[in-house]
């Protein structure tokens, strides 16, 4: 300690004389100076290490908190997707409950119908089976019977066509197995294999779809 008060002693006597001679009289002067000092660079490096930690604190705080977010943008996201399929069954159970009520409305009549055509049928062949050569006014009876079941076949196949139920009397047409059940296949002159030569009972369809189909007569090669 000495030594080093009497360094600098020398290395401030030059310029300062009245601090040299501070020193030189009071030797414990510079070792309080140096304490100071000392104590000084101790709170310095105090502060900063408090500053760290308080650097650090946040850090830890803000990761915290970026994970509580991710998790809470996971749920988000889930709780959105599942949402959206809710969304998307329900719109499809609504748009199947809708078609089946539309379905019920055209086709819930079908069974009614069923039972029409054999009213249909019974009309028809009593038309067919009236001779044609008997209908005269010599015949007047014979004559206003067939006129009225003429106008009653015509009044009912109106009444067909208007609730959608159609005639399928597809004669010359091409063999449609949706559309027609075969009854025989024959080979005939002149007419084209696949279609049909004969209609034995008369096809219905109800909006589209095959109610009954015609007995048909196929053409087939020869």
């Amino acid at each position: 300690m000495a030594a080093v008060a009497q360094c600098v002693r020398g290395a401030l006597r030059p310029r300062y004389p009245l601090l040299s001679f501070a020193l030189r009289t009071s030797p414990r002067l510079l070792c309080v100076a140096t304490q100071q000092k000392n104590t000084g660079q101790n709170l310095e490096e105090d502060q900063s290490q408090s500053q760290n930690e308080q650097k650090v604190e946040p850090s830890s705080a803000e990761k915290m908190l970026t994970e509580e977010k991710a998790k809470l943008e996971e749920q988000l996201k889930d709780v959105t997707d599942k949402y959206k399929r809710a969304l998307a069954d329900a719109e499809n159970v609504r748009q199947r409950s809708q078609k089946l009520v539309e379905e019920a409305k055209l086709y819930g009549i079908q069974s009614f119908c069923k039972d029409l055509l054999e009213v249909a049928d019974i009309l028809e062949k009593a038309t067919e089976s009236v001779p044609k050569e008997e209908i005269k006014d010599e015949n007047p009876h014979l004559k206003s019977l067939y006129e009225g079941l003429v106008m009653t076949e015509v009044q009912i196949q109106k009444v067909f066509k208007k609730h959608g139920l159609l005639r399928l009397n597809p004669v010359g047409a091409k063999f449609d197995p949706y559309e027609h059940e075969a009854l025989f296949h024959a080979p005939m002159e002149g007419k084209e294999p696949g279609t049909i030569a004969l209609v034995s009972k008369i096809g219905y369809k109800l909006h589209g779809r095959t109610l009954r189909p015609a007995l048909v007569g196929v053409v087939k090669d020869a």
